[in-house]
């Protein structure tokens, strides 16, 4: 595991050594064990090391064919020791034990097409030096990022983190992109390819990058298998291959030359992951759970459970208020505006849990894989709605305003009120935005500044073109797998993992995910839709099925919770006077984004009791700590957005 970033020049430019260790060190908390710095002829690569396998002989940059390939590989690729040995008994002869210089050699092999060799999560680059190629690839879920910047002189520049670039090269614009920031305030996230800077692009998950002699292509190599029919039709044998399959990810994870562990939240998926993982070791499993003082958000006692029932070696921490503290650091690591909440739980378990290990597994990926999710039958349920006429929508429109807006994520009016706005919707991507959004679309006007609704113009509400499109890549799939898939290719990989990675790495602490193995994944998927959300209650029926007798029997009884967090009661207590002096500062209020009396009105919706706006005042406080970071190393005050 590493953090990465690079240069290569179109013209007859060299890096700078200084300006790529520059970039190198602020990814230091990547790598703390090892760094590594190349310049050869146009190029530049440089790296920070985690050490997890093979722990003497791991250093990269890493050559292989006399010094004409190159590699700098941020990941795990789980599958390295089957193509090693197929490679040697090709005549390839290894110098170390890593997984990195076995894709070098499988590169050399097959060139751009080796990614569709691998399993695991990754993004490296590879310097080609006799064809004046830099080759860049990211893993087919998006697990690990990759950030990039084409320059003018056909020069481009890479990263893991955003902040590098503007080391690697300090003419890059920080122009901010308007539109990225609307989006953001719909999503909690900035998907790939934007980021929050005009000049500055995500390369999406399953995707490559070739420059060539100054060109820069991006294509597709991944995507789930649209179109292909159920793998099974037989419910044993989907048990069974669910069974095999995800025993078989959880031992590839298993594999480390350092202390590892499992994080347990108490929910179904991080349960299966630990009960398998016990089934698989020789010692008790290290577990690792976070909680909260209020109850209703805590899954603690749940942990417990599993923790119980394989009698793993346990350990609990507590999310208190002034641990709100690190929100300015954890605002700097993500580098672009992110508002989900659960990064501050997340970051404080992997702060405790890299004390004990450093690898830790976890559930990710059981919602999407297994339709978990409250939405999920809400959407479905919310067809109901499509046969009714106009005059029933429309009263069930005012009805739904009606409905008190309270004790948001888990308030049973709170989710009613949700569910009605949605179901009036007639178009999936309109319905599923209000299910998901945090600022609605008809909520915005009244809350950005004229400036920026000028800026943003024909464009404002993309995040609904962004949805459409995900929906409209996998018509013809059976309703519960259109939903994966759009949660796939959006939620996923944009804001979950995003999450995840930045908040272990942050702690330097290798997160591995057995759920979102590729070839689990796309079994997964080929299962029909109704096993997965079986009727309306029936949230991850095959997975119950197939794992149900690993588990204590409340674990299987319990509903959906979510890794929320109570922002509602903190943002009017102990975040109050925090928000506020934000916020609604004046370097805040200066920057030219939001109307003054549409802030003040949310605010004071929110602590009169009239509406819950707790993840709402949550993502406007986190975009203005982005700003008071947003130089790249928080050493001087951001300048405000420009708008054409």
């Amino acid at each position: 595991m590493c953090g990465i970033c690079g240069v290569v020049y179109g013209d007859a430019r060299t890096p700078d050594r200084a300006a790529l260790k520059a970039a190198n060190d602020l990814i230091a908390h990547r790598g703390p064990d090892d760094e590594g710095l190349l310049v050869d002829g146009p190029a530049g690569l440089a790296m920070r090391r985690l050490a997890i396998i093979d722990l003497s002989t791991g250093h990269q940059p890493l050559s292989y064919d006399d010094g004409r390939l190159w590699i700098v590989l941020n990941g795990e690729i789980y599958n390295y020791r089957e193509l090693r040995a197929e490679l040697e008994g090709r005549g390839h002869r290894f110098a170390t034990k890593t997984d990195t210089e076995v894709v070098l050699a499988l590169y050399r092999d097959l060139g751009p097409r080796c990614v569709e060799r691998l399993r695991g999560m990754f993004a490296f680059a590879v310097w080609d030096k006799p064809r004046r190629r830099l080759f860049i690839a990211r893993d087919r879920i998006g697990k690990k990022p990759l950030i990039y910047a084409e320059r003018p002189a056909g020069t481009l520049v890479f990263a893991s983190e955003l902040r590098c670039l503007f080391a690697l090269d300090p003419s890059l614009s920080r122009e901010t992109d308007p539109v990225a920031v609307d989006m953001y305030l719909s999503l909690q996230y900035i998907p790939s390819p934007k980021t929050v800077y005009k000049s500055v692009k995500k390369l999406p998950p399953g995707h490559t990058l070739t420059w060539e002699n100054g060109r820069t292509t991006v294509e597709r190599y991944w995507n789930l298998p649209l179109g292909k029919p159920p793998i099974t039709t037989d419910v044993a044998e989907a048990k069974s291959l669910l069974r095999e399959k995800l025993t078989e990810s959880v031992r590839l994870r298993m594999i480390s030359d350092v202390p590892l562990g499992a994080f347990l939240s108490g929910g179904l998926d991080s349960s299966v992951i630990t009960a398998l993982m016990s089934g698989l070791s020789s010692k008790p499993v290290r577990t690792f759970s976070i909680g909260f003082e209020e109850a209703r958000f805590s899954e603690t006692h749940y942990a417990r459970l599993v923790a119980e029932r394989w009698k793993t070696d346990h350990t609990e921490f507590t999310v208190k208020p002034e641990m709100a503290d690190v929100l300015p650091r954890l605002a700097w690591h993500y580098g672009e505006p992110y508002a989900d909440a659960s990064a501050l739980p997340t970051y404080c378990v992997a702060r405790e849990t890299r004390k004990f290990v450093t690898v830790a597994l976890n559930g990710d990926g059981g919602d999407e894989n297994f339709a978990g999710y409250v939405r999920y039958f809400a959407m479905k349920a919310a067809r109901l709605a499509d046969a009714l006429p106009g005059p029933a929508l429309r009263a069930l429109k005012a009805g739904a305003e009606l409905l008190p807006e309270w004790d948001a994520p888990h308030g049973t009016l709170w989710r009613a009120k949700r569910f009605l706005r949605s179901a009036v919707f007639n178009d999936l991507p309109g319905r599923h935005l209000r299910m998901i959004g945090y600022f609605a679309e008809d909520e915005k006007p009244g809350l950005y500044s004229p400036e920026f609704m000028k800026a943003l113009g024909a464009e404002l509400g993309s995040a609904k073109g962004y949805l459409a499109a995900a929906f409209a890549a996998c018509e013809g799939e059976d309703f519960v797998n259109r939903l994966l898939y759009v949660d796939f290719k959006t939620y996923l990989p944009e804001c979950l993992m995003a999450k995840v990675d930045v908040a272990t790495m942050a702690c330097s602490l290798e997160g591995r995910s057995p759920l979102l193995d590729h070839e689990f994944v796309e079994l997964a998927y080929r299962l029909p839709g109704d096993w997965k959300l079986k009727g309306l209650r029936g949230h991850k029926w095959i997975m119950k099925e197939a794992f149900g007798d690993l588990l204590p029997a409340p674990i299987l009884r319990r509903g959906k919770m979510g890794f929320g967090i109570p922002l509602g009661s903190w943002f009017r207590g102990p975040l109050k006077g925090y928000w506020e002096e934000h916020v609604l500062s004046r370097e805040a209020l200066g920057r030219g984004w939001f109307a003054e009396e549409g802030l003040r009105r949310l605010w004071r919706e929110h602590q009169g009791g009239r509406r819950d706006h707790g993840y709402r005042l949550w993502a406007l406080l986190m975009l203005e700590l982005w700003h008071r970071h947003a130089d790249g190393a928080g050493a001087r005050a951001v300048q405000g957005p420009t708008f054409p």
